[in-house]
C-alpha cells in the first residue's frame, strides 16, 4: 500500500507565490518519476513539472521561468515552488509518483490533490 498526500495549496493574489509539497509513503521500494499534474472542472489533467530520481526535470511551456520542481529522494517528497502565479493557474495541482513497491510491481499512484486559487 502507497500513499501520496499533497499540501501547501491556497489563495494567494496575482505575483505571488506558493510552494506545494508531495510525500510518498508506505510499501516503497524506490521512486522513479514524481511530478505534478493540474486540472480545472471539464479539462483534462495536464503536466506541470516532472523530475526523476537523477533529477533531469520537465516544464510545461506555460510554467517554464515561474515554477521550479525539486525533490528530496531521502524523504520520497517532491516540491514545487511557484512563483509570479496568474489567474490562469488556478486549478487543483495533483501529485503522481512512479513507484517500484516492495513487491517489486510498477505502479503509478496520485494524490488527492490541492487547490491552487491565484485572484486578480
Amino acid at each position: 500500500q502507497v500513499r501520496v498526500v499533497e499540501s501547501g495549496g491556497g489563495l494567494v493574489q496575482t505575483g505571488g507565490s506558493l510552494r506545494l509539497s508531495c510525500v510518498a509513503s508506505g510499501s516503497i521500494f524506490s521512486i522513479n518519476t514524481m511530478g505534478w499534474y493540474r486540472q480545472a472542472p471539464g479539462n483534462q489533467r495536464e503536466l506541470v513539472a516532472d523530475i526523476t530520481s537523477g533529477g533531469i526535470t520537465t516544464y510545461a511551456d506555460s510554467v517554464k521561468g515561474r515554477f521550479t520542481i525539486s525533490r528530496d529522494n531521502a524523504k520520497n517528497t517532491v516540491y514545487l515552488q511557484m512563483n509570479s502565479l496568474k489567474p490562469e493557474d488556478t486549478d487543483v495541482y495533483y501529485c503522481k509518483a512512479g513507484v517500484t513497491t516492495i513487491a517489486r510491481s510498477r505502479l503509478r499512484y496520485w494524490g488527492q490533490g490541492t487547490q491552487v486559487t491565484v485572484s486578480s
